[in-house]
């Protein structure tokens, strides 16, 4: 039997290599996280279904951080853990994420989400306040839902439309369902070599846990929370061939969006589609950059 002191000095040796607690202190049942490299911290949040691979080629690019990978159970692959389909899952994962950055002694680390990843992030950053030094959201509004609905839409009037697209979502299965990833990873990412990985991590979640997410998304509200938030915020968005919108349309709603954060910095990324570190590499990964360094 190992002495029971083993498991501390093993952290301790750990943080004194890594430069601080080894994630591999930390148990969740509902997220793990993954430390590549050394630097400033910077946590790296996928969307739904996605795993942390996304990520890949930007952290290859920008070395000099230690970037925390999050990977949300049940996605990718993933065991699910506490994240029924049956259950909440934004708010219970993002206290998971700000329980994190408590455990692993992290000073108000950068905070960078993508999508679903984008929601989990402001809500960090807004109900964890300790737990946030600066949020880039990639690709995500304050409120999805009010892209479901006239102007004037809220999370009550949205919800029907919501649990439609829960249901839809959660019943689908089989070839089926794997053409409707790939048809709907086509308007998400422009080559086709580029879509393999998401669709293979879209397929090895559970269609009820995806659904979930959307419905979440969509019945959430977070900009009365954006007046709580006075770290850096900065926003890049794309317009996607499915919305109906012109471009200074939409970015019409982005800045009305994001008003309850007058320090937000929108900024639009062109020929791009929803992933944008896959679309515009370039242009993700220079303002990934000023965003890290304070620009």
């Amino acid at each position: 039997m190992l002495p029971r002191f083993l498991p501390r000095l093993m952290a301790v040796l750990l943080s004194l290599v890594f430069g601080g607690p080894a994630a591999a202190a930390f148990e969740s049942d509902r997220i793990s996280v993954a430390v590549r490299g050394t630097g400033p911290d910077v946590v790296l949040i996928p969307g739904t279904a996605s795993s942390p691979e996304v990520w890949e080629s930007t952290v290859a690019a920008l070395p000099s951080y230690r970037y925390h990978l999050v990977h949300v159970a049940g996605f990718a692959g993933k065991p699910a853990g506490a994240n029924s389909a049956s259950g909440p899952l934004l708010q219970p994962v993002a206290d998971e994420i700000a329980r994190y950055i408590g455990d692993a002694g992290l000073k108000q680390p950068a905070l960078v989400g993508h999508s679903l990843g984008g929601t989990l992030a402001l809500l960090v950053a807004s109900r964890h306040p300790e737990a946030a030094g600066k949020v880039m959201v990639v690709d995500m509004l304050p409120f999805l839902g009010q892209m479901f609905g006239p102007p004037g839409t809220t999370a009550e009037s949205v919800e029907p439309v919501a649990a439609q697209l829960r249901a839809r979502t959660a019943a689908s299965s089989g070839e089926a369902r794997r053409q409707i990833v790939e048809a709907t990873m086509a308007t998400m990412v422009t080559a086709p070599e580029q879509r393999a990985a998401p669709i293979a991590h879209t397929l090895a979640t559970d269609p009820a846990l995806s659904g979930q997410a959307l419905y979440e998304l969509i019945t959430t509200d977070l900009r009365p929370a954006l007046k709580k938030m006075t770290v850096p915020l900065t926003v890049l968005w794309v317009r996607p061939p499915t919305v109906p919108l012109t471009q200074e349309q939409l970015a019409l709603i982005y800045a009305q969006a994001y008003a309850g954060a007058p320090q937000a910095r929108i900024r639009h990324i062109p020929n791009s589609l929803h992933f944008i570190m896959f679309d515009a590499p370039d242009a993700f990964r220079s303002e990934l950059k000023s965003f890290l360094a304070g620009e």
